[in-house]
């Protein structure tokens, strides 16, 4: 795909949406230094995080 491309600039742009939003979690949210054991309770405080950065956009 040529990156000069409208579809190369629409991906991109999806890319970075999904970059801004994993910054965010990493370092508003406390992801960088976590101490969570198991993929069950990693997952639930990542959906709850989630579920709280939508509602603060509302």
């Amino acid at each position: 795909m040529a990156r000069s491309s409208y579809k190369w600039k629409t991906i991109y742009k999806k890319r970075t949406a999904v970059e801004r939003v994993n910054a965010r979690l990493d370092e508003a949210f406390g992801f960088e230094k976590y101490f969570i054991r198991g993929l069950q309770k990693m997952k639930l405080r990542c959906a709850l995080a989630l579920i709280v950065m939508l509602a603060l956009a509302v």
